[in-house]
């Protein structure tokens, strides 16, 4: 569903985008809004699927996860199962923490976290190329996130 954001709607965006554990009268207070209008304004802009629910984030870093990989892979597609396939069975491997599908020579890509070299080395022969109908594999290890907002400029 697509709705008409305004000025307003902008302005909670960008408020919530920069400190999003405001409590909603706060979040008023910096929109220029009554608590009342936020409260309607953010209830419709969820209905509408522009904000999503709010979640946690963890510092995998802080848990003692040092390492951070990301894997992309080209398929066997000669299986017409084998996007499904090999999807469902990323899932099931605990260390990874995201998964794309992509249009173009990378078909998949996965990032893997570990708590360090020795332990990536174990998820990667134990579980990532015991992975169903890979043809090819190239690895990129995080050295460092330079930004990681996920935000439009509003």
């Amino acid at each position: 569903m697509n709705i008409q954001v305004d000025d307003t709607d902008r302005r909670l965006i960008r408020q919530l985008l920069a400190a999003p554990d405001l409590s909603t009268a706060e979040l008023a207070d910096r929109a220029g809004v009554t608590t009342a209008t936020c409260w309607r304004r953010l209830e419709r802009l969820r209905a509408a699927g522009v904000l999503g629910v709010a979640q946690a984030v963890v510092d995998w870093r802080a848990m003692g996860y040092e390492v951070e990989v990301s894997l992309r892979f080209t398929l066997d597609k000669t299986n017409p199962r084998a996007f499904d396939e090999f999807i469902a069975a990323a899932r099931d491997v605990p260390e990874v923490i995201n998964i794309e599908t992509f249009l173009g020579r990378v078909d998949v890509r996965l990032n893997i976290i570990a708590r360090d070299m020795r332990h990536y080395q174990d998820i990667y022969r134990a579980r990532i190329l015991t992975l169903p109908h890979i043809s090819d594999i190239e690895a990129l290890m995080l050295v460092a996130t330079i930004k990681d907002d996920g935000a439009l400029p509003v």
